[in-house]
């Protein structure tokens, strides 16, 4: 079964890349993983029931799973521009779009070297089971 992880990040912004200047490394050590870029404004909840995240979290220090939505904080939305992938994830959860997120969090302006190595690990954690 190949494994699939939806990749968040905007280019643009420098605190929020990270995720998408990981992925040439990342589609190189796992090619069994199929490493899919999303946008936020994407329709998510056509991608099934479970979902696996790779995305850029702030006030975390090191590379996590998140798996509670509850625990995403999220800001107030005045227009659909203001709607994030959270904001997203939660709605969706509720109504029970979808079961299961986790969500593959690297802390904003981490090093490239050290994020590349923490989801490693959390990769081969994760799909050696």
């Amino acid at each position: 079964m190949r494994h699939v992880i939806y990749v968040f990040g905007n280019p643009l912004l420098k605190e929020d890349s990270l995720p998408l200047k990981l992925l040439p490394r990342l589609r190189k050590e796992f090619p069994d993983i199929d490493f899919v870029e999303l946008d936020p404004s994407d329709n998510i909840h056509e991608l099934g029931k479970e979902l696996i995240i790779l995305d850029t979290v702030q006030g975390i220090r090191k590379v996590e799973i998140i798996e509670n939505t509850d625990s995403i904080e999220t800001g107030k939305a005045y227009s659909l521009h203001d709607f994030d992938l959270g904001q997203n994830l939660k709605l969706m959860k509720k109504l029970e779009l979808i079961e299961r997120i986790r969500i593959i969090g690297i802390p904003m302006g981490m090093n490239k070297n050290e994020a590349i190595e923490q989801v490693r690990i959390i990769l081969q954690n994760l799909f050696s089971k």
